[in-house]
């Protein structure tokens, strides 16, 4: 019996709860993507509408169903059975871009 014999090996990994924790991670983010669309609705909305402030508002509108879009599709991989796939980085870039797209469009409606 050799050295390497007598050390335990280490289990396989157990993933546990993380991918559970994670769908519900995307879940609370889309969340506050909804609450943040309906404030910029109001916002827009608010003391009459203006041609800019409805053309912000459709486009925060637009970018929340894209980031809905990324989110529901991670959400559905990470419920299937065994291994979840690996988040493709071309919807991470997507989800990215729609989330600082829809603050810079907030901002816009602030000011």
């Amino acid at each position: 019996m050799s050295a390497a014999d007598s050390v335990p090996r280490a289990p396989d990994r157990d993933p546990g709860l993380q991918p559970e924790r994670t769908r519900l991670a995307w879940r609370r983010t889309t969340l506050s993507g909804t609450v943040s669309a309906v404030l910029a609705v109001k916002t827009a909305l608010h003391g009459g509408a203006s041609a800019a402030g409805v053309v912000a508002c459709a486009l925060c509108c637009v970018l929340w169903l894209g980031f809905l879009g990324v989110a529901h599709r991670r959400i559905r991989t990470l419920s299937a059975p065994g291994s979840p796939a690996a988040f493709v980085p071309r919807h991470a870039t997507a989800a990215v871009l729609c989330t600082v797209a829809m603050a810079v469009c907030g901002a816009a409606l602030v000011l």
